[in-house]
């Protein structure tokens, strides 16, 4: 069999809690993303054949295990329950920074399980994908939570409680608003950073942080700018988290001086974004990234709509 006969997905890297949302509001983000190419083999069940980096070449710390792997993980839970006939062989393409915030273990799982679909006589559609790829996440975060996965899977700003699932709520996209996420170059372990998250809250903060979740899928309903601004809050998960990010402080700061509408962790971090009007987002960018190598970190950062698209099959056989 020669790379004809792969089809190969793409699942564009997200933005995790939003700030107000934490386990149930996540945003796609454009220009990063995890790719998975699959394709039928001999056999049954479902091999990895490499896993490749960033520089393309073999991934020094993802193995080929299909145990230890989301995208492997996704893909065999959607073959067995298709109770498809003979095996499926992947190859993982990392486009994304391990532990860096921005979804990367939901994009692989996102990506396998979407070309593993494309493989099936009879596809299913996108949105029944998700329970696949959550297998895929669960095991890499330590917890079910669909903040990565569903904006991954289907695009755009989602909605996705886990009284909820497996149903998604597709948020309307406020007009004039974009993103612009920050990554430094350090890394947070998502699953150690959930179990270190306080366990009760007060009720003072419980109904704080509702007022800004309502707050702020009421500002993206109505395009009410200053709504969204006034409700991009976090005060029970980001205090408890900034500390391992050493430059979130100065960068947030920055960003809030420079016009953001709000600044947190993307995620349990280490990578921050903003949500700011779009004329003002290629200087935010700027901005967050001399903030970020003031502190002394390297970093690069990424501008995007809030409508960008979830995950697609690029190539098929």
């Amino acid at each position: 069999m020669n790379d004809s006969e792969y089809v190969t997905a793409f699942a564009p890297a997200s933005i995790g809690n939003v700030c107000v949302g934490h386990d149930m509001l996540g945003l796609a983000i454009a220009g990063a993303g995890d790719r998975v190419s699959a394709r039928k083999i001999v056999g049954s069940g479902v091999t990895i054949k490499e896993v490749r980096g960033l520089d393309g070449e073999i991934h020094a710390e993802l193995s080929i295990d299909v145990t230890q792997n989301t995208a492997s993980l996704a893909a065999a839970a959607l073959w067995r329950e298709a109770g498809e006939s003979g095996g499926v062989e992947l190859i993982v393409h990392k486009g994304i920074p391990l532990q860096s915030g921005m979804g990367s273990s939901a994009a692989s799982a996102v990506a396998g399980a979407v070309a593993a679909n494309a493989l099936l006589e009879s596809p299913l559609d996108k949105d029944a994908l998700l329970p696949f790829a959550l297998i895929g996440e669960e095991f890499a975060s330590g917890g079910l939570h669909a903040d990565n996965v569903a904006p991954s899977l289907v695009g755009g700003l989602v909605l996705c409680p886990t009284v909820f699932l497996p149903a998604m709520i597709r948020l309307p996209i406020p007009s004039g608003i974009c993103s612009v996420l920050l990554h430094p170059a350090l890394e947070v372990n998502t699953a150690e950073s959930r179990s270190g998250l306080a366990s009760s809250y007060s009720m003072e903060q419980w109904l704080n942080q509702q007022g800004y979740l309502a707050g702020f899928i009421a500002g993206c309903a109505s395009s009410d700018i200053d709504l969204i601004g006034q409700s991009l809050r976090d005060v029970i998960i980001e205090p408890q988290r900034a500390a391992s990010v050493p430059c979130f402080a100065a960068v947030k700061a920055a960003a809030m001086e420079a016009g953001a509408l709000g600044c947190s962790l993307s995620g349990s971090g280490p990578s921050i974004f903003a949500l700011c009007k779009e004329e003002v987002a290629v200087d935010m960018a700027s901005t967050m990234e001399k903030s970020c190598r003031a502190a002394g970190y390297e970093c690069q950062s990424w501008i995007s709509p809030l409508d960008v698209p979830g995950a697609t099959v690029e190539r098929s056989a």
